[in-house]
This record gives C-alpha cells, sequence and structure tokens, in this order.
C-alpha cells in the first residue's frame, strides 16, 4: 500500500479477517534511539519487578542510595511533583525498604534513609538489571560502544540536570 492510498485491503481486527479494512502502512523510519530507550526502559522494568520493585521505587533507592536523602532533593531529581514521590516513599516505608524521619530544625522536611532490606532490594534489581543489559549487549555489534555512549548519556542527563536547576535557581 502506498501512502496516501485509501483503496481497501483485507485487515485483521480483533483477530478476526475484517474485508475492505485500511490496514495502516508500518512506518520505514523513525527515531532508532527513541525506540531502543523505550524497548530498553520495559525490559528493566521487568527486571525490576522480578525484586518487586517498579522503576520509579527503583529511582528513588538509588538516589537516596547516593545521598539524596530530603524527599524534596529526590522529587526534584527525578523531576517529580509531591504527591508523586510522597507516593513512591510511603510505598517503600510501608514495605520496610525505607524510613522517613523529620529533619532537625525543620519539622516539613523529610529525611529519607534506606534500611538493610532497602540495600537488599537496590543490591538485588540492579544485579537482575544488569543481567538483561548483558544479554541485550551480547547480541550488540560492539558492546564496548554500547557502554561508553550510555555511560556518556548518563552524564548528559546528569549536565542536563545541573543545567536545569540553575536555571530555576535563577
Amino acid at each position: 500500500m502506498v501512502a496516501g492510498d485509501d483503496s481497501a485491503v483485507a485487515g485483521v481486527a480483533g483477530g478476526r479477517l475484517v474485508p475492505d479494512a485500511v490496514v495502516p502502512e508500518r512506518p520505514e523510519s523513525g527515531d532508532p534511539v527513541v525506540r531502543a530507550l523505550a524497548f530498553a526502559g520495559r525490559a528493566l522494568e521487568r527486571a525490576a519487578a522480578r525484586s518487586e520493585l517498579t522503576l520509579a521505587q527503583y529511582r528513588v533507592l538509588a538516589l537516596v542510595a547516593t545521598g539524596d536523602e530530603r524527599a524534596t532533593a529526590v522529587a526534584r531529581r527525578l523531576d517529580l511533583a509531591k504527591p508523586t514521590i510522597t507516593a513512591v516513599v510511603d510505598g517503600l516505608v510501608a514495605r520496610g525498604l525505607m524510613t522517613r524521619t523529620t529533619v532537625e530544625g525543620d519539622r516539613r522536611a523529610s529525611r529519607l534513609v534506606l534500611t538493610a532490606a532497602g540495600v537488599e532490594a537496590l543490591v538485588r534489581s540492579e544485579a537482575d538489571m544488569g543481567e538483561v543489559v548483558a544479554r541485550v549487549l551480547a547480541h550488540a555489534d560492539d558492546p564496548d560502544a554500547v557502554v561508553a555512549a550510555l555511560t556518556d548519556l548518563d552524564r548528559a542527563m546528569t549536565a542536563r540536570m545541573a543545567a536545569r536547576f540553575a536555571e530555576e535557581e535563577r
């Protein structure tokens, strides 16, 4: 079928053959980087789920483990609204993966700390996700180049976040 051609052809809808249905053309172009990241994200979601974490929970645990202890700082770094970070943190606290305490001198602020179970969940989840990444890299033409590109992407994301914070401070 040619783009713009409205001729009717048989198609499948809901598992049934539908005569005279217009079947859309599959796009031949697109952004392979966006697609790869989207599909990789889904693979990582499944891997994190084996450790009974969502990616949102994983990201919060990972940030708190690296030193972001205040809920507001975590929310800001993840670009999440306060109700969203509160819901994620509430779930982690309820599961015993994190504790929340008030900050001395600022009763409105929360200090987040991973529990031993939280550290274990984070390590287990990263191992599960690492296995997925390793299986994908086994199919790459140049695994080292992919790792280098992803490492550069991580640096770029961090720099973008810092630039966004600097802009907000102005």
